[in-house]
C-alpha cells in the first residue's frame, strides 16, 4: 500500500499519473458519512453504499420523522448483516435552524428584485410574495442590510435553486427583503441563514431532546451530531442530556460548527466535543469566499493535533443530478484529505442525489489517490513536535508504533484494545498502513444483569481515519497471558489476510498490553 507511496513535493512521473489504481479491501483509509434519505434507503440502495464505502450512516431529523428513519434504520440493518460491513448510527438534531415548510411542495418561482416577506403566521401558505418561518424573533434580530439566505434543504449552492435576500424594512414580526437573484425553490422544506446574526434559540430544542429520547435510546446511536454549536456550552447541555439516558453515555457528540458563533468558540467547544463537524454549506454564507479555506486549514489541523475527529461536509454537489463530480469538486476532496480530515460527509448527493452509490465510491477513490502522496513524515514531527515533553505513557506507545511500521514497511498496525483510546491515538499520528483495532470486550454487570461493552468502541472508530475495527472473541480479555493473546492476535492477521491487506512475508506491528507493560513488537509472517 505505501510502497506506492509518493510526495507531492518530489518530482513524479507525469505518466504514473495515467497508470490505473490498485483495487483494495479499504477503499480508502479517509471515511465517507452518508445521510440516508429517500433515494438511499432501500436495503439494495443501502448495500451498495456499504460496499462503496461508507462506514457510518446519518439520520437528518430535519427531514421526516422518526418512524420514517426507523424504516431505513432497520433496512440498514438487514443491509449490514448481508454485506459483513459495520456501520455506526449517526442522529443529527435540528437545532435552531430557520425554516420555511412548503406544505403544498409546489415550486415557488423569485424574480429579481421582488419583494418577499418572512413571517412567523405560520397558518399561511408559503408562496412568492410570503415565506412563513418557524421563528418569531426574526424581526428583533435583524435590520435593514442584512443579507438572508434562502435555499432547498440541504441546498448545493446553485443560484437558480436558492436566493439571496436584502431585508428593506422590519414592519411588526414580519421582515420584508428584496430578492437579489431569480430562482425557482423546489420540495417541502427551505431552510433560512442570516448572515452573522444572534439566533436566540436554544442549540438543543424541545423537540431534539425528545427524538434523542426515544428514537436515539431505542436505536443506542454511535454518534450526536450537535447541529448550529455555537458555545461550549451547548456540548455540555448535550452531554448532561445523554448520561442522564443511562444507554446513551457513551455516545459520542460531534459539534457542528455552522456560523460565525461556533467559529468564534471554536478551541472551547473542541476542549468539550468528542469530534468536529465543519459545516461548509452555512459557514460559506457567514465568511467571506476567500476565508473559507483558512478557517478549514486551520480547524482541521487543531482537530489533529488535539488527536480529535474532523468531518468536513459539502464537497461534490454537483453528484446530486450529475454522475461526476467538477474538476473543482475532485481537488476539494483531496485538498481535504491532504488538509487532515479523518471523514467525508455527503448530504444531498446520497439523501435525495441520483447516484448516491456512485458518489461514495467516486469520493473513496479521491480520497485513496490523495492518501498515497499525504506527507505523513512531515505531519508526524509536526505533531510530535505539538505533544511536546514528557509525552503520556499511551501517546509514547502509539507515536513509537508508528514511526516503527513506517521504517519496517509493515502492511499493517494491529491494536489490541477496550476502550478504543489507544487505537485512536495510533491513528492521530497517521500511518500510512491501515490499523486494525481489535476491541476486546469486557464483562460488565449493574447487579441485575451482565453485559459486554466492546460494540460502541468499535463502531466509534469508523469515523476515524484508517482505524478499521473489529469485535475479538469476549473470553480473551485485553490484558491477558500471552497464550491468550497469541489466539487473539492469530485471529486478527486471518482477518487481515482475508482482507487483502496482509499477505505472506509482510511484517505487521502489533501493539497490546501483557501485564502491566504495553508492548510494541514486529512480526515476520511465514508462509
Amino acid at each position: 500500500m505505501h510502497s506506492s507511496h509518493l510526495l507531492l513535493e518530489e518530482p513524479i512521473r507525469m505518466t504514473s499519473i495515467l497508470e490505473p489504481s490498485k483495487s483494495s479491501f479499504f477503499p480508502a483509509l479517509t471515511k465517507i458519512v452518508g445521510t440516508l434519505g429517500p433515494k438511499s434507503r432501500s436495503v439494495e440502495v443501502i448495500s451498495g453504499c456499504l460496499k462503496a464505502g461508507m462506514s457510518v450512516a446519518r439520520f437528518d431529523f430535519s427531514w421526516c420523522d422518526a418512524e420514517y428513519h426507523q424504516e431505513t434504520l432497520e433496512n440498514l440493518k438487514i443491509a449490514v448483516k448481508s454485506t459483513k460491513k459495520l456501520c455506526a448510527v449517526m442522529l443529527d438534531t435540528v437545532g435552531p435552524e430557520l425554516q420555511v415548510i412548503n406544505k403544498t411542495e409546489k415550486a415557488i418561482s423569485l424574480k429579481a428584485d421582488g419583494l418577499v416577506t418572512l413571517t412567523p403566521s405560520q397558518d399561511q401558505e408559503a408562496s412568492s410574495e410570503v415565506f412563513p418561518i418557524n421563528f418569531d424573533g426574526l424581526a428583533k434580530a435583524v435590520k435593514q442590510g442584512d443579507t438572508i439566505f434562502v435555499g432547498q434543504y440541504l441546498f448545493t449552492g446553485s443560484e437558480t435553486t436558492s436566493v439571496w435576500l436584502e431585508v428593506e424594512e422590519v414592519k411588526g414580526d414580519d421582515v420584508i427583503c428584496i430578492s437579489r437573484n431569480a430562482a425557482t425553490l423546489a420540495g417541502p422544506l427551505f431552510t433560512l441563514h442570516v448572515s452573522q446574526v444572534h439566533i436566540d434559540m436554544p442549540t438543543l430544542t424541545q423537540k431534539d431532546k425528545e427524538v434523542i429520547s426515544t428514537w436515539g435510546v431505542q436505536n443506542k446511536i454511535d454518534f450526536l451530531s450537535l447541529s448550529y454549536c455555537r458555545h461550549a456550552e451547548d456540548v455540555r447541555q448535550a452531554r448532561e442530556l445523554l448520561n442522564s439516558l443511562g444507554d446513551l453515555s457513551q455516545t459520542q457528540i460531534f459539534a457542528k460548527i455552522e456560523n460565525e458563533e461556533g467559529l468564534t468558540h471554536f478551541d472551547d467547544i473542541l476542549q468539550e466535543a468528542d469530534g468536529i463537524i465543519l459545516s461548509r454549506g452555512n459557514l460559506g454564507i457567514d465568511l467571506p469566499p476567500e476565508k473559507v479555506f483558512l478557517f478549514q486549514k486551520a480547524a482541521l489541523y487543531k482537530c489533529n493535533m488535539a488527536g480529535k475527529p474532523a468531518v468536513l461536509t459539502r464537497v461534490v454537489d454537483s453528484m446530486t443530478d450529475n454522475l461526476r463530480p467538477t474538476r473543482a469538486e475532485a481537488t476539494d476532496v483531496a485538498n481535504a484529505v491532504l488538509d487532515g480530515s479523518d471523514a467525508i460527509l455527503l448530504g444531498a448527493e446520497t439523501l435525495r442525489g441520483l447516484y448516491p452509490v456512485e458518489t461514495i465510491s467516486t469520493v473513496g477513490r479521491i480520497c485513496c489517490e490523495a492518501e498515497k502522496v499525504f506527507n505523513q513524515d512531515l505531519f508526524f514531527k509536526k505533531t510530535v513536535k505539538y505533544v511536546g515533553e514528557p509525552m503520556t505513557h499511551l501517546e509514547s506507545i502509539a507515536s513509537s508504533a508508528v514511526r516503527a511500521a513506517i521504517k519496517v514497511k509493515a502492511s499493517v498496525i494491529i491494536c489490541f484494545t477496550s476502550s478504543g483510546r489507544a487505537a485512536r491515538l495510533i491513528a492521530k499520528y497517521r500511518p500510512t498502513m491501515p490499523v486494525l483495532s481489535v476491541v476486546i470486550p469486557r464483562l460488565t454487570t449493574n447487579q441485575l444483569k451482565w453485559s459486554f461493552s466492546g460494540a460502541f468502541e468499535a463502531r466509534q472508530s469508523l469515523i476515524v481515519r484508517g482505524l478499521f475495527p473489529m469485535l475479538a472473541d469476549p473470553r480473551h480479555p485485553a490484558e491477558s497471558t500471552s497464550a491468550t493473546n497469541e489466539s487473539v492476535l492469530k485471529v486478527a492477521l486471518d482477518h487481515g489476510k482475508q482482507a487483502g491487506v496482509i499477505k505472506s512475508h509482510d511484517r505487521v506491528v502489533v501493539c497490546q498490553k501483557v501485564g502491566d507493560a504495553s508492548v510494541v513488537k514486529i512480526i515476520e509472517l511465514e508462509d
